[in-house]
């Protein structure tokens, strides 16, 4: 199995975005993978983005990581906002123009679990269909009635229970109150960069994916 991504630049918005691509042979899906909140140092090498990655990976997906505009090589400054969900679609059209005979799974970690959510339901609306969402410790505070998450795909929350950036209570009652089906792991003993537990998210994901 491949197992080297290759660096790559993707045309954006407000300019190139700097990405990873692994073109996995024989994949039987395509996996886009966002990270963390950019202004907190986030980027696509963080520790739990490259865990989403490689389980992607070990799970038969071709998988695609990027850095939002302003964040290592990619253009542009930060929004944290519509700007980086702007971008993670950009980075989406290019994937799937790769690939447009195999499903698209999202994950997005924090911010990023808002990312991918708001992208899902981009996309949603332009009548793709999705095969997974994972958001995991997602800023899900960010997601609203004008910027909703993706309603019609399986959709996997993960969400450590000692989270100290992101409040598992708000997580919880989002979760309550979503009037979707879906699924809701949580991690005990966990903080939100999964410090230790890094192989119990792959456990999770592994079966999942």
């Amino acid at each position: 199995m491949l197992t080297r991504e290759t660096p790559l630049m993707i045309a954006g918005p407000s300019g190139q975005l700097e990405a990873l691509w692994l073109d996995t042979p024989d994949a039987r899906g395509v996996a886009l993978i966002c990270h963390p909140n950019p202004v907190q140092g986030g980027t696509m090498l963080n520790k739990v983005v490259s865990t989403l990655q490689r389980t992607a990976r070990d799970s038969g997906l071709a998988t695609l990581r990027f850095n939002y505009r302003g964040v290592g090589a990619s253009a542009g400054s930060h929004d944290m906002a519509s700007g980086e969900v702007d971008d993670a679609e950009a980075v989406a059209n290019w994937l799937r123009a790769q690939h447009p005979e195999l499903p698209l799974t999202l994950l997005g970690f924090s911010f990023g679990g808002f990312v991918a959510a708001a992208l899902g339901a981009r996309l949603e609306a332009q009548g793709v269909t999705l095969d997974k969402l994972f958001m995991v410790a997602p800023a899900v505070h960010r997601l609203s009635e004008e910027v909703p998450p993706a309603s019609n795909c399986p959709l996997i929350l993960i969400q450590p229970e000692d989270d100290e950036v992101i409040d598992p209570q708000v997580v919880y009652r989002w979760s309550a109150a979503l009037g979707r089906a879906h699924e809701l792991l949580k991690v005990a003993e966990c903080g939100h960069f999964f410090h230790g537990k890094l192989t119990d998210l792959k456990d999770l994901l592994l079966p999942r994916l």
